[in-house]
Formats: structure tokens, sequence, C-alpha cells
């Protein structure tokens, strides 16, 4: 694709007028190897997007492009962006929790680039269902996080079967001290913004949060009573924690939605989706949600728990200030808690309870059980919603289709006349069952 409209669409689809210093760099590099280094939230997926847009050749039967992520949050991200700006191009997604049967179906029609975990494109490689040897451009995200889950064996046997790419991107939120010789990156170049004056810190208001007891709870709760309307992630260190967390907050009356690695993967797609929507504003989550949720707006990030590692604080973190935006950090200790070094404060609070503006939401999700399999689009949703349900245009929120689900978030007063309707109308002509999503 050409320069031109590469960046057409990422206007157009993106709302994207300007690249930042990064992307700008990436994107005008005629080098065929490199190294990216840059922080979490800093736009690294725009840019190596552009990167394989402009090098790809015009579809021909065959794949071209292999992007491999560490989690399937990720691949699902990078997909959706890489969706929107390659204009005649398929991509298809594999990721462990996805429907085998649904994308060996999407690779009957060869795509043209492949976004996927190590784990589940191996796995489609050993079924004969991918063929990788004519693929000449290959990016490794978030190496590091690759590294560190363990999917080095995965990655050297799938890149083995890929001969001579002309073009690999590696990119990495940190330096890594010793490239394993199987990855093709002779002579390549590093591109350096880890330290950059652009980088998230500078854009975060960090500060510490007194909690008189050592139960966090009641303080959590006064916090996000306390503190302006927005998107907020709360981070505990453990599943069993955020569970209870999650049902304090409920029970306080918080709009609040959970996401931890022990769930379903359609209940952390919709768990995501909701935050995204405005129907759960408050998302509590582990360190499985510090890398890869695609979520717009974040303005506040809550560690309940100190993070284990300094690695866990900057992902946890760079969910927010993204790009070029601003964000705020709380860190909420009780007596006695130590916090490690590499966390630094710029101003400290108690909680009051009240705030001029605070999180809360008139928006809830309409679960609708059909979606791109059974051919419903976005389109269809939209005049479901209006013509079906009675909805007025304007007041149709978010609507996002899955494989075989579709949700769309309404305003919270018309769902008392919408559960009303029994059985519910059909969409294209097909009876479909639809349901509030709490």
């Amino acid at each position: 694709m050409d320069n031109k409209q590469i960046l057409s669409n990422i206007s157009t689809r993106l709302g994207i007028e300007a690249l930042n210093p990064m992307q700008q760099a990436i994107a005008t590099s005629d080098r065929r190897r490199i190294i990216l280094l840059s922080p979490t939230g800093s736009g690294k997926t725009l840019a190596f997007s552009i990167t394989v847009l402009r090098h790809i050749a015009p579809p021909c039967g065959h794949i071209q492009a292999v992007i491999m992520a560490p989690s399937r949050e990720l691949v699902i991200q990078i997909a959706g962006v890489i969706r929107q700006i390659a204009t005649g191009y398929k991509v298809t997604a594999l990721y462990g929790g996805h429907s085998m049967s649904d994308e060996v179906s999407s690779l009957s029609v060869c795509p043209d680039i492949v976004v996927a975990t190590p784990g589940r494109l191996l796995d489609h490689l050993r079924r004969g269902q991918v063929d990788l040897r004519r693929v000449a451009i290959l990016v490794l995200d978030e190496y590091d996080k690759s590294l560190e889950l363990g999917f080095i064996d995965e990655m050297r046997r799938i890149i083995k079967r890929i001969t001579g790419p002309s073009t690999v991107v590696l990119t990495s939120a940190t330096p890594i001290d010793t490239m394993p010789d199987f990855i093709p990156l002779k002579g390549a170049k590093v591109y350096d913004y880890s330290g950059s004056a652009s980088s998230p810190r500078s854009r975060l208001d960090i500060i510490a949060v007194n909690s008189p007891e050592r139960d966090k709870l009641d303080t959590l709760v006064k916090l996000l009573r306390t503190i302006p309307d927005g998107k907020v992630i709360v981070f505990a260190n453990h599943r069993e924690s955020a569970e209870r967390i999650h049902a304090r907050l409920v029970d306080a009356g918080l709009p609040a939605g959970l996401y931890h690695g022990g769930l379903d993967q359609q209940r952390r797609e919709i768990a995501v989706d909701m935050l995204n929507n405005g129907s759960t504003p408050i998302l509590v989550s582990t360190d499985l949600g510090s890398r890869g949720l695609d979520v717009d707006s974040v303005s506040a990030v809550v560690h309940y728990h100190l993070p284990p590692s300094p690695e866990s604080w900057t992902h946890r973190n760079g969910r927010t200030a993204r790009v070029d935006a601003t964000g705020t950090v709380y860190v909420i200790l009780s007596g006695g808690e130590q916090c490690p070094p590499y966390i630094t404060f710029d101003s400290e609070m108690t909680p009051d309870g009240h705030s001029a503006s605070p999180i809360h939401t008139n928006v809830g999700t309409l679960y609708i059980n059909a979606g791109k399999k059974e051919k419903i689009s976005r389109g269809d949703v939209a005049g479901y919603a209006t013509r079906a349900l009675g909805i007025e245009a304007p007041e149709v929120g978010r609507i996002v289709v899955r494989d075989h689900y579709s949700l769309v978030a309404l305003p919270l007063d018309s769902f008392t006349a919408i559960q009303a309707m029994h059985p519910a109308p059909k969409i294209k002509g097909v009876r479909v069952k639809i349901s509030r999503i709490f």
C-alpha cells in the first residue's frame, strides 16, 4: 500500500491526524531489519502496522505477513488495528480460546496477514492449515513478554518455516541482552524510545492513597467515589482478590466489571467491551489486563496491591496516558507497606468519598446471540436497535460484532421496554435471543 492511502485510512478510520515522533520514524524508515524499543502505550502497534503495509505486495493468494504476539488480547488488538487500515487485505487472527473450527473456516480463503499467538500458530502449522514458506514480513511484538512466558521453542519452530523474510520487525518495552540466533536480524537498526521525554511517566500524575485499614476495600470504594468520572482499571495481584474486590464494588453500587485468566474468553471479551462502551467504566483486573487490552481513554489506574515487579508497574501504568494523553495513577497503601524504589510519587491523598463529577454510567449493554458467522454486521445491529427496538439513532452507542454474538450499548431507561419483548423481534429475518448483560 502507498503511504498516502495508509495515512488516509489512519485518519478516517482511527481518527489519528498525526503520527508521534516514534511512529513517524518507523513509518518512514527504509530499513528492512528493525528493533523498536518503546514503552507500553507509546503506539508501537500502529508503527509496525504501517511498516507491514508499506512493504506488503498486492493480495496474491498466500500468507505474506506474520505478526506474533504473546497474548490473545494483544492479538485481538493488533488484528483490529490492521483490519481498519489494510484496505483490500484479508487479516486473520489465531489464538487460544478461540473456536478452532471458526479459525479453520477463516483460513479456507488464504489470508494476506496472520496475527497469532505462537502456540496457536504452531498448532495450525502442525495440522497443515497454514503455509508460511512464502512469508515476506515477520513481526515479533512484545518480544520481551514472549521470552518471559516461555514461547522461545514455539517461535523457533515457526520462524524455521519462514525462509528468508525480507522485512523483520521486533518490538520490546525493554532492551534485550541476548538476541536468539534463529531470528534473522543481522544488521538491524535499533530505534530506542524507551527513555524518551515523551515516555508515559512524563504524562502521569502518581498519587499515594492512604488507607487507614490493612484491608483496603473501604478505601478503594471511597477513592472511586472521590476521583473524577472516567474509565478506571483497578489492578490486583491474584484472581481471588480480583473476585473479592469486584464483588465489593458491585455491592457498593459502583459500575464495575471483572477481568482475569480464570474467566473464559467470551466473558473476558465482554468485560473489555463493557469498559469501552461505558456500561462498566471500572474494570477490576489481574496483571493479565496490563498488556494488550484495546481500551479507549483510560483516565486512571489504581494499584490495589503493589505491583510484584518493575515490569508489572510499567505495564499496568501503560493502560493510561497512552500515546500523547495524560493519566493518573493511584497506589493504595496501608500502614507498614513499603514501596519499592521504582515507585515515586508526585503527591498523596486521603479520599473523602465525594466528587463533583463521580464515576457513573447511563448506558447498559444488550447481548444478541448472533454475530459475524451468522452474517450479522454492525449496520444490521444499528438498524435492529432503531427499527425493531425503537431506540432513537443518536442514542445507539458502541456496537461490537463478534463471531457468534453482538453487543450494543443502549440507554439504561430503554431496557425495561426491551426486556418485555417476548419473543424478541427478528434480525435479518432470523429470530434471536436478546438480554441485558450485568
